[in-house]
Parts: structure tokens; C-alpha cells; sequence
């Protein structure tokens, strides 16, 4: 009986061609009832394919994340080169994993809204089949070239700075509505797991309730209206749209219309650049995989620093940008934190500020930094003044008389120094 209802899911060509259109250029592995493997590495390439696999046990499919020029060429023990010759592409899949349904959907769409945070349209989202959802972007959708390197051979480091910067994008906004769901008691029930593993000393530690694994090159993925080889339902591309409303009997066979695509390019290229862009800055800024020389000091307490007494640098960033926004948030939130500004005037300055922006930033990047910013123990002073990187590539590095007489290193300095002379003068 078994066997039948699997050969008719597979023998509808809509089926098949769903499945084929995503398995091109892929290594593509055959999956058994009992969760073992096929051989590998293997293609698939014709419906005659697939029914000849079906016919040899195979429940479900599983391809590459990876796209091959010859993926038959493949095998184990290759070489990082050796990978990068044959792979022509590679794609985002972020695989939320918890053992509960509903914050499956949950972590699921903060991670849609990231997205959409990026200017991304190409993102698709498919249920696995088994426990939570998928979420992919294309490879159309990065830039062909990073720093002239082919961005096909920067695979896995590149995906593992994506998943990262997103983990540490959404985590604030995961953990609200994580606890919007249940209570961290609750939760721990729900999930299987004891309260402790999932708590730190700031309360729930949503990345301990749902998991996101980095991939290693030849990871794997159910594709597209495969079947899950345990529960027997289809992996199913749905519309991001009715996520929440998405039931597991959606996806029984009988029941499934071949609607949605996941992987599939949308007509715009490229759309994923600013994602990249702002990955590989999180990266350089927080992880130290590019080294850049940030001050750090102890947290001093420094009574209120008023606007009046700031330097030209930071007084001409707070009259709105063009370009240079994200680095001047770095610059803002840093020197307003050694200003004395609690998190609240941080915030609503920043606002004010970023209304001045032309185009703005998105307000949950900027509440995303900040709180980041908020969580260090020590205080980071904002870049010095001869970092090339900041005030003289924005246009913002014109210093005024105060600037050279007293030769002013951070833009830190300026102010101290200025309440320093004024209450030297009052004491003469």
C-alpha cells in the first residue's frame, strides 16, 4: 500500500517537473524508509529517473545546497580548490530547527521580516516535511563578485556570516515573540529540553530553543515536493503569506496542488546585496574576522554631554547623510554612549536623526544596534579621527580651530577637553 502511494505522488509529472527544475546542477541522493542513503554522488535528470529510483526503494530526495558544473565528479576528500572548480553556485537555506510547531512559524518569520528588512523579494519558504519550514534564496540573488573573488567559492565562509549576522539580527525580536507564545516553563515542556538549557543570566536564550546550523560544502535538503522519508508528507513550498495559518495535513499527498516554488530566480538579480554587505560588516565589526582597531574602555558614568559642545564631525553627521549611514550609527551610538546619553535618548536622537536620512535606515536596524551596543560590558569609543574608513570617506572629517590647537585623536576628546578649558577659565 505503501509503495503504491509513493509511486503515485512521483508518477505526476507536475511532480516531476517541480522536483527536476530544482535538482538541475545539483548532486541529488536517494533516501530510504529507514532514513539511510543512497549512493553517492548521484543526479537526477528525467522523470524516468525518479520512477526508476521509486522503484528501487526511495521515498524522498535530497540535493545539494550547492550547484555543479559536473556534479558526478564529486567526491570525498576533496580539496577546498578542488570543490571551488566544480561549483558554480550556491544558495541560501536557513533551516530553523525546533521541536515545536509553532514557534517553528515563529523563528520562521522573523526571519521572512530579516528579509524583507534587506530589500529581498527572492527569499521562498517550503515546509520540510517534518518539523518547521525552510527558507532559501537564490544564488542569483548575491553578487556575482566580492572584493573580485567569485562569490561561487566563497562558499561555506560567506553562508556562515549570512546565518550569523541574521541570528544576531532577529534575536531580540525572536526572543518578544518567543515569550508572547508561552512562558520560559512552559516553553522548556514543549520543546523537551529542562528550563536551565534554554535560560542564561538574561532569561531565555531563543537560539537555545531553535537551532540554525552552518553547513559544510555537500550539505544536503529535501527538495522541493519531495517526501519527508518518516512522516510521509510532502516538502512543500508554500506562500510566505499564510505561513501562519499552514497545517501539517496541508502537506498529505492527496491533498497537495503543485503551486508554489522554492529556489526558483525571480526576475530581479542581485536583490541580496545589501544582505551581504551588511553580513560581511557585522562580521568585521563583532566577530574580528577583519581586523579593525576599536578603543575600549571601562564603563565610566559620565554625567549628561549636551549636543552644543559635540565636534564638527559628529554635529555634521547629525544633520543627516546621503551615504555613510551604518557606519555613522556605529559613530553615534558609541560617542552619545561616552556622552553620557542613556539608551532612551540614544534611541529617540537616532530617530530624529535618521528621519534626516536620505533614503532613512530602517528603524529595526537602528534598534538592533543599539541594543547590540547596550549589551557590552565596556564602553567602545566611536573610531578615531585618522580611520580612514569613517569620517574621511562619509565627507564629515573638517576640523575647526579647537580640533588642531588641541590636536584631538577621538571624537570623544572634543567635548571633555572643551568643558575641561571652560572650567579652567572660570578658575582664573
Amino acid at each position: 500500500m505503501e509503495f503504491h502511494r509513493v509511486w503515485n505522488w512521483y508518477s505526476r509529472e507536475s511532480v516531476q517537473k517541480a522536483i527536476l527544475e530544482v535538482a538541475k546542477n545539483r548532486e541529488v541522493v536517494c533516501v530510504f524508509r529507514d532514513g539511510s542513503f543512497g549512493k553517492r554522488p548521484d543526479i537526477i535528470q528525467y522523470p524516468a529517473d525518479i520512477l526508476q529510483a521509486v522503484a528501487n526503494g526511495t521515498i524522498a530526495f535530497h540535493a545539494s545546497v550547492e550547484r555543479w558544473t559536473q556534479p558526478m565528479k564529486l567526491m570525498a576528500g576533496m580539496t577546498k580548490q578542488e570543490l571551488d572548480s566544480l561549483r558554480q553556485g550556491w544558495d541560501i537555506l536557513i533551516d530553523p530547527d525546533v521541536n515545536d510547531f509553532e514557534i517553528a512559524k515563529i523563528a520562521t518569520r522573523q526571519i521572512i521580516e530579516a528579509l524583507k528588512d534587506h530589500g529581498i523579494s527572492s527569499y521562498s519558504v517550503k515546509f520540510s516535511g517534518g518539523k518547521g519550514f525552510h527558507i532559501g534564496i537564490p544564488f542569483e540573488s548575491l553578487p556575482p563578485k566580492i572584493n573580485f573573488q567569485p562569490v561561487s567559492t566563497l562558499y561555506p565562509d560567506l553562508l556562515h556570516k549570512i546565518i550569523g549576522y541574521i541570528k544576531w539580527y532577529i534575536r531580540d525580536q525572536l526572543k518578544e515573540a518567543i515569550l508572547s507564545l508561552d512562558t520560559p516553563m512552559n516553553l522548556s515542556k514543549r520543546i523537551g529540553k529542562p528550563l536551565e538549557e534554554i535560560t542564561d543570566s538574561e532569561g531565555i536564550d531563543p537560539f537555545k530553543i531553535v537551532n540554525i546550523d552552518l553547513f559544510s560544502s555537500r550539505h544536503l535538503f529535501r527538495l522541493p515536493y519531495s517526501l519527508h522519508e518518516k512522516t510521509m508528507l510532502v516538502s512543500l513550498p508554500i506562500n510566505p503569506d499564510h505561513l501562519e495559518k499552514f497545517e501539517k495535513e496541508y502537506a498529505i499527498p492527496e491533498k497537495v496542488k503543485i503551486e508554489e516554488k522554492f529556489l526558483i530566480p525571480k526576475t530581479k538579480l542581485h536583490n541580496a546585496e545589501a544582505l551581504v554587505i551588511d553580513a560581511l560588516d557585522w562580521a568585521s565589526k563583532y566577530k574580528g574576522e577583519v581586523k579593525v582597531e576599536i578603543s575600549k574602555q571601562k564603563v565610566v558614568k559620565r554625567k549628561f554631554i549636551s549636543e552644543e559642545f559635540f565636534p564638527p564631525c559628529i554635529a555634521q553627521i547629525l544633520r543627516g547623510l546621503p551615504d555613510g549611514r551604518k557606519r555613522s550609527v556605529f559613530i553615534l551610538v558609541n560617542f552619545l554612549r561616552n556622552m553620557g546619553w542613556t539608551f532612551d535618548q540614544i534611541e529617540k536622537r537616532l530617530t530624529e536623526w535618521n528621519e534626516k536620512n536620505y533614503p532613512p535606515l530602517r528603524a529595526n536596524y537602528l534598534r538592533t544596534q543599539l541594543k547590540w551596543h547596550f549589551r557590552q560590558e565596556r564602553n567602545i569609543l566611536p573610531p578615531n579621527c585618522d580611520n580612514l574608513q569613517f569620517y574621511p570617506s562619509i565627507g564629515v572629517c573638517n576640523p575647526d580651530i579647537f580640533c588642531k590647537r588641541y590636536e584631538i585623536k577621538n571624537p570623544v576628546n572634543y567635548p571633555l577637553k572643551k568643558l575641561s578649558q571652560m572650567k579652567k577659565s572660570k578658575l582664573k
